[in-house]
């Protein structure tokens, strides 16, 4: 078989599998998380957070949604976390590269506890 042959058939059969992929992949919401960071951000961010009463009274304009934009804003310090534990894992993020807000989240299986913030 001449190997332009072989090139035309190699690509007839590419582009019919990508065809393929773009109608199995069109109407879902897919994602490549690959990293730990994102894969831990991706799973906080599905899940309800309790803010405790104490908290509240301390920084009363502490909200859910401006906790998930904490987390999704934020880096993790896996140094600092304790990701070793079966039931609920904790862990610390700091927002922005001049640490100018640290916090720490506790993530159970369906919730999340926001447990301390320290301002810097």
């Amino acid at each position: 078989m001449n190997l332009l042959y072989r090139l035309g058939y190699y690509f007839i059969g590419f582009s019919v599998g990508l065809i393929f992929l773009t109608f199995i992949f069109s109407g879902k919401k897919t994602s490549c998380n690959y990293s730990p960071s994102a894969r831990v951000k991706r799973n906080l961010e599905k899940k309800e957070i309790f803010i405790s009463q104490e908290l509240r009274n301390k920084y009363p304009f502490l909200d859910e949604s401006l906790i998930k934009n904490y987390i999704r804003n934020g880096k993790i310090d896996f140094s600092r976390s304790n990701v070793k534990l079966d039931s609920c894992k904790t862990y610390f993020f700091n927002l922005s590269k001049k640490n100018i807000l640290n916090f720490e989240v506790i993530n159970c299986s369906k919730i999340i506890e926001l447990k301390n913030i320290t301002p810097n």
